[in-house]
């Protein structure tokens, strides 16, 4: 309800009618929070029941696309996952071995040079021999003629083919991917990897694999046109570390993680680092707030009116 003073004009004055006259106002709506006991559990489990019901559906509808059907691979507990945990370099170090023994001859690294080896997985004498082990065509030389020398530490990894045309003929069509960022490029990452790695396996009954093909459940399709690459002692490591599978796969890819991200170290680090200066700094910020700042808070301020 509202008030409403009139003023009526009388004469040679005014005259301000003491008695408000009331306008009808429309009632608000009621709120959830006027409402009984009962009715506001009835609405809560109503609404809480819709939307379970309606993520559920949304996940079985996900499961169960045509397009979806190869496996998701499972979480493994890779030592570098924690917030804080460093990547294994021994592990990069093994794994540099089996992408150069097994999958350098099918895929490249063109992003990564030998260079970036240097005191993560081998010393710089190391990675010079490396290196040094490539024939790279340089040139052109005073004469404008194409030669070939010895690597540096300033190349990149060579590649297998020389053009994609030339890998699509040598592997009935299919193009090898570069592995260089292969991690982060896949969902799942490294477990993904892992699980394509160790999942070959012969096809249920029921399906059928084109000749050339390979069957795995972890490819989209379930045909792969890559050969299982490793197996039990496919290689033998420096270091005398048994090469099963499980080792080969889980070594070759932490050195794939490293690849796609050098800088995995270094940001954990400086976030520790931020996470210690953030426990020194924000004690003083609150003190500033609620000690300095105390005096300026409880300060009452008055204002004289204009005579």
């Amino acid at each position: 309800m509202a008030a409403l003073r009139v003023v009526v004009l009388s004469g040679c004055g005014r005259t301000l009618l003491s008695t408000p006259k009331t306008i009808k106002t429309p009632k608000a709506n009621m709120s959830f929070a006027s409402l009984p006991r009962n009715k506001k559990v009835a609405l809560t489990t109503l609404g809480v029941v819709t939307a379970g019901g309606a993520g559920l559906a949304l996940m079985l509808h996900q499961s169960v696309k045509a397009s979806d059907l190869e496996l998701h691979p499972p979480q493994y507990p890779w030592s570098h996952a924690g917030p804080l945990s460093s990547l294994d370099h021994a592990s990069i170090r093994r794994g540099y071995q089996v992408y150069k023994q097994v999958c350098s001859a099918c895929h490249s690294m063109e992003y990564l040079a030998f260079r970036n080896l240097v005191g993560v997985s081998h010393t710089e004498a190391e990675v010079k021999t490396i290196a040094e082990e490539v024939e790279v065509v340089d040139g052109p030389d005073e004469s404008g003629e194409m030669f070939t020398r010895p690597g540096k530490l300033s190349d990149y990894f060579p590649k297998p083919y020389p053009n994609p045309e030339a890998a699509r003929v040598a592997n009935n069509g299919a193009l090898p991917p570069d592995l260089s960022y292969i991690v982060n490029a896949r969902h799942g990452g490294e477990d993904y990897v892992f699980s394509l790695l160790t999942g070959y396996c012969e096809p249920p009954a029921g399906v059928t694999v084109r000749e050339g093909l390979y069957y795995n459940p972890y490819f989209p399709g379930q045909a792969i046109g890559m050969a299982p690459p490793i197996y039990n002692e496919v290689l033998e490591y420096e270091d005398g570390t048994p090469a099963t599978m499980s080792q080969v796969a889980k070594d070759v890819c932490t050195f794939l993680r490293w690849a796609a991200e050098p800088e995995h170290d270094q940001r954990k680090r400086m976030g520790l680092k931020l996470l210690m200066g953030s426990a020194i700094l924000i004690p003083l910020l609150y003190y500033m707030k609620r000690h300095r700042w105390s005096v300026m808070k409880s300060r009452k301020m008055a204002y004289r009116p204009p005579k």
